[in-house]
């Protein structure tokens, strides 16, 4: 009988964090008289033993909090784990799974839930293959995932890109400028098509979809000429010319994922300006879309993943994280949903009905 489960939160942030971990933890008080050891900031509490026991005292008032009262952090891999430094005052790595692994051991833990994204769910993957009884809550606003329909945190980014984009209208309109929004979304668009959809935009620029800031540029004028001196630009961080790169704004050489994108939207609203003679203002959002409370259905959603993240912990299958399949809260093998990510499809029944409302991706112009 399982009765000691360990939850941590890997990765960066997201609204919604706190309604699995009280859904871990209800459900194990009331189901399952089951104890759970929360570790603090992510993968470093495993490794350093830092850790916290759960119950309904401590979770009870959370859901409508953003962040986590775990903490996180997305830079302590124990696979890749910072020793110190050497003479030179390079960091030294080492491997320092096992001591996790013994850590759990000594805490009589049986299962691990690991609430992260790509990266974590591969240590959860590696975690597994060491022996650990390992369940997977799958986190991402970027909604890039596989094997579940939709991520935490999703929902709550693109309401905030929307609001966003409702009070730039007015003053993209008044001015008759062009407002670009940058936004989150490395490899996959998810945040940028929805949201640009949501906040009415009239051009979204995806990684999926090179664009051509010359075709970008007609539509504009196009919008001109039948008297609409305003547009708005949604852009994914990760968006790229055709034959371009992405915008990195910095490399943090001691994370596990170095690459820091920033300044496409600065860089589209340079060349739009130029392009069409017109005003061009930039705003990026950056961690103003992982902040703030999650909203209804990212509160109902983590209760549920937190919920069937305790069943598993306590009846298995193990290996596997839980996912949304439809309307279903369902288990799905971890390998299923980091062998690939989740992208936007060109020729989705979404991007088009996004082009049948005249909105632009940059690729096509029609008259």
């Amino acid at each position: 009988m399982v009765n000691r489960v360990g939850v941590l939160t890997g990765g960066g942030d997201a609204p919604g964090l706190n309604g699995v971990i009280r859904g871990v933890a209800k459900a194990a008080e009331n189901i399952y008289h089951a104890q759970v050891f929360g570790f603090m900031d992510g993968f470093h509490g495993l490794v350093e033993n830092k850790y916290t026991v759960l119950d309904q005292v401590n979770t009870s008032g959370i859901l409508h909090r953003g962040g986590t009262i775990l903490g996180a952090s997305n830079r302590d891999n124990p696979f890749r784990y910072p020793m110190g430094k050497d003479e030179e005052g390079n960091i030294i790595w080492g491997d320092v799974s096992d001591q996790a692994v013994t850590n759990l051991t000594r805490l009589g833990i049986q299962a691990l839930i690991i609430i992260g994204g790509d990266g974590s769910l591969h240590m959860a993957k590696q975690f597994s293959e060491k022996g650990v009884k390992v369940v997977g809550v799958p986190k991402t606003i970027d909604n890039d995932l596989d094997a579940t329909d939709q991520t935490f945190g999703f929902d709550t980014a693109i309401n905030t890109v929307m609001d966003a984009l409702d009070r730039l209208h007015t003053t993209a309109e008044a001015h008759h400028r062009i407002m670009v929004v940058e936004v989150m979304g490395r490899y996959a668009g998810w945040i940028a098509l929805h949201s640009g959809i949501a906040g009415g935009a009239d051009v979204i620029l995806l990684p999926e979809i090179p664009y051509d800031v010359d075709i970008v540029a007609k539509k504009i004028k196009q919008r001109s000429a039948a008297g609409k001196g305003f547009s708005l630009v949604c852009v994914a961080e990760g968006a790229t010319e055709k034959e371009g790169e992405m915008v990195v704004s910095s490399v943090v050489a001691d994370s596990f994922d170095p690459i820091r994108l920033g300044g496409i939207g600065q860089v589209v609203a340079n060349k739009l300006a130029q392009a069409t003679g017109l005003e061009s203002r930039a705003t990026i959002l950056g961690h103003l879309q992982r902040g703030g409370s999650p909203t209804a259905m990212d509160r109902i959603l983590t209760t549920r993943l937190g919920v069937k993240a305790m069943e598993l912990a306590v009846n298995g299958p193990y290996d596997h994280m839980v996912s949304l399949q439809g309307t279903e809260i369902v288990a799905v093998p971890i390998e299923a949903a980091i062998g690939s990510l989740k992208n936007v499809k060109s020729d989705s029944e979404i991007v088009k009905a996004a082009k049948a409302v005249g909105i632009s991706f940059g690729d096509t112009f029609d008259d």
